[in-house]
């Protein structure tokens, strides 16, 4: 059935293997970037067999990957919004909020009971104790959607709160954006334009804090060049207006879907494993390459999987899993690393023999997020909804899922 022919109310239970792959590719990354920063590969025996730039890839792309999810987030949010309510200005804001609502806040109230709870006992790693920082002020700006703007003002948090950093920035946007499609959505230009300009104003807002982390040279001026909104919101809208082609372009010339998933597949991976020789030439248009190759590469694999003949990608189910997990998987798995990290450097096995760590970190932060997404985020969920949407809303269980 095509999507724009199902009646207000409706979605799909489909899920798109392609994209819960590259979802999963990037949990992945961003898992091996917080064991790298405390177990670098580069420094582990590998580096006598691999090359650094593979390494350092593997390494120092968490930040590059949460964009990643940006984007992604934005495609699904208002792929599965078109295909509910026909059109972006039907959107019921009530249900919007409640699909949001009963998505995260379970998972995240448990994950920041299981933050505070560390807190209080004095578990290293996770007690909050910078100047001017307080448990208080972490669930504060947790909840109030501005844990970026705290942690440029205080300092990076303790334990697992750090990764809270992207919630703030893609739910401010998802506040604002139904709001967006019931009141500018009904002119589709100024819609269209609009996302267009946030999305494109990417390289001018990471110039205007670049300069200002230079001229300050400070550390809460580089937290905030990472973890500023627009940057991230620019991410997400391209992810929409991604949305917004696919729907307009539902049969694309044969061949197109593979070329864009080949240009996606090329701009990311130059990001990721040769950004030091990109850098140089793109300067503040390098994350705009990366959030256009995202983009690129989820619109192919959308148009592959509409095409009625998509592609099975037997070898990457686990990816798939962990892409299905990731949202559980990104809040905690900071546990994993933090419990594997003590284990290595009690065992004195965090130098060269480093990188045995990685393989069973990645497994338990997926088995980990197994066990919370059965055992508590889906079985919330479905009861929220329940509650306060009825049947109607329960039906897209698995399909209204965005991380």
């Amino acid at each position: 059935m095509n999507p724009r022919s199902l009646p207000p109310g409706a979605a799909t239970r489909d899920r798109n293997r392609g994209i819960d792959a590259l979802r999963g590719a990037s949990i992945l990354l961003v898992v091996f970037n917080h064991l790298g920063i405390r177990i670098p590969l580069a420094k582990t025996a590998l580096a006598q067999i691999l090359p650094i730039w593979l390494l350092r890839g593997l390494n120092w792309n968490g930040y590059e990957s949460v964009f990643l999810f940006f984007v992604i987030s934005g495609f699904l949010i208002a792929r599965r919004s078109l295909e509910r309510w026909g059109e972006l200005p039907r959107t019921s804001l009530r249900q919007f909020y409640l699909l949001r609502a009963s998505r995260i806040l379970p998972t995240l109230v448990l994950v920041v009971a299981l933050f505070a709870a560390f807190h209080l006992a004095g578990v290293p790693n996770f007690v909050i104790d910078k100047p001017g920082q307080s448990l208080a002020g972490a669930i504060a700006s947790t909840f109030g959607l501005y844990l970026n703007v705290y942690e440029a003002r205080y300092n990076y948090l303790a334990g697992g709160w750090d990764v809270l950093w992207s919630l703030s920035i893609e739910e401010v946007f998802y506040l604002a954006f139904p709001l967006l499609c019931v009141t500018l959505g009904r002119v589709r230009w100024a819609f269209v334009a609009t996302l267009t300009a946030l999305a494109l104003s990417l390289p001018y807002t990471h110039a205007l804090l670049r300069a200002e982390y230079l001229q300050s040279h400070s550390d809460l001026a580089e937290i905030w060049l990472e973890k500023a909104y627009l940057p991230g919101m620019a991410a997400i809208a391209l992810g929409v207006l991604t949305a917004l082609l696919a729907q307009r372009v539902s049969s694309p010339p044969k061949g197109l879907p593979l070329a864009c998933c080949l240009i996606g597949l090329i701009g990311i991976g130059a990001i990721f494993f040769a950004g030091q020789l990109v850098f140089p030439w793109l300067h503040d248009a390098y994350m705009l390459l990366l959030t256009g190759s995202a983009a690129s590469l989820v619109l192919g694999l959308h148009w592959q999987a509409a095409s009625g003949t998509p592609w099975r990608l037997r070898a990457f189910g686990w990816l798939c899993s962990c892409g299905k997990l990731s949202y559980e998987i990104y809040l905690f798995h900071m546990f994993v690393v933090f419990a594997f990290v003590g284990i290595a450097r009690a065992c004195g096995l965090d130098k060269e023999w480093g990188w045995l760590w990685y393989a069973p970190a990645a497994a338990l932060s997926w088995l980990l997020g197994l066990i919370v997404s059965r055992g508590f985020s889906q079985p919330i969920e479905r009861r929220m909804r329940q509650r306060f949407a009825g049947n109607s809303a329960n039906t897209d269980l698995q399909a209204a899922t965005a991380r």
